[in-house]
């Protein structure tokens, strides 16, 4: 039996979730997840129970994930070499090859059983499907060291028709996207999925940004838990790119931070998908456990720095 003050906790816990779960539901979350977590077959399933709370408390959730760790593994079983420039991979015709069978079919399978598993009614998708996604293959740029770099099969989005989503959820179904594109010409095209997980909760006019991560949030320092930022607005964010303290999958984790705060997303959340609970932390109370980020911090008013 629980004693009188575990019970008592347990309540008041309840009742400070209470305004949450009334101000979230029937709005829509996007989650991405990163091919680390999913790698992980208790990361994963730990972090897909917690979906499933917030399905039942009237949260539309549409999930992202990519699957770099997955790719990486199977282009070197098919002998080719990765390439990674400024936290991007460089993306030739083989490497796609390898790229959509990890992602639109290892990985993306993985995640539908786990959602199987925890109870989640869940469909697979990649932006090749219904038109989802629409990109262009990027050209040649600059990298931060100066380098001209021809990223090849990598696709710069230039349209997104989220028609498809909105059914499903309507439906109770919890997508799960792929970060694949499509040309015009119906060419596959590989996206960075904290990318495709920005433009989506802009289409979708969402009510977060989650981006779950081996990290426990964005650091102060690169490689040191404890520097952890608890809360950061978009200045914050250009501050620290500027003085180096954002590398490597940190770089396009940030664009797709500005991406989605520019086009309307009100809060983004980093967290780390490890961590127990944390997606539930992170949005039902008001300390949270990882990173919030807004647009700008100085227009918040002081009840809505406390309800972040």
């Amino acid at each position: 039996m629980k004693d009188v003050g575990q019970r008592t906790a347990e309540l008041a816990g309840l009742k400070h979730a209470i305004p949450y779960v009334r101000l979230f539901k029937g709005r829509t979350f996007v989650i991405k997840l990163g091919g680390e977590s999913v790698a992980d077959e208790a990361v994963l399933a730990g972090f897909l129970a917690q979906i499933e709370v917030l399905g039942q408390l009237g949260v539309r959730v549409v999930l992202v994930h990519g699957g770099g760790p997955q790719a990486t593994a199977l282009a070197g079983r098919l002998g080719l070499e990765t390439r990674m420039v400024d936290g991007r991979r460089v993306t030739d015709a083989p490497t796609l090859e390898a790229t959509v069978m990890a992602l639109a079919g290892q990985v993306n399978t993985r995640v539908l059983s786990a959602c199987r598993a925890a109870g989640l009614a869940a469909v697979g998708l990649t932006g090749v499907d219904a038109g989802l996604l629409t990109a262009r293959r990027r050209p040649p740029v600059a990298a931060l060291s100066g380098e001209l770099v021809d990223y090849g099969f990598v696709g710069d989005l230039e349209g997104v028709d989220v028609t498809l989503l909105g059914r499903l959820a309507d439906a109770g179904f919890v997508p799960v996207v792929a970060s694949l594109a499509a040309a015009a010409d119906g060419t596959p095209l590989n996206v960075n999925a904290d990318t495709v997980a920005a433009a989506l909760a802009v289409a979708l006019g969402a009510e977060k940004l989650v981006l779950a991560t081996a990290k426990p949030g964005i650091l102060e320092r690169e490689n040191d838990p404890a520097s952890l930022i608890s809360f950061l607005d978009r200045h914050g964010l250009a501050e620290l790119r500027e003085r180096g303290a954002l590398a490597g999958g940190m770089l396009p984790k940030a664009a797709a931070i500005e991406r989605a705060l520019d086009g309307g997303v009100r809060r983004v959340h980093v967290i780390a998908a490890a961590a127990p609970d944390a997606l539930l932390a992170e949005v039902f109370t008001n300390e949270g456990i990882g990173t919030l980020v807004v647009a700008d911090a100085a227009a918040l008013a002081p009840e809505e720095v406390a309800q972040s």
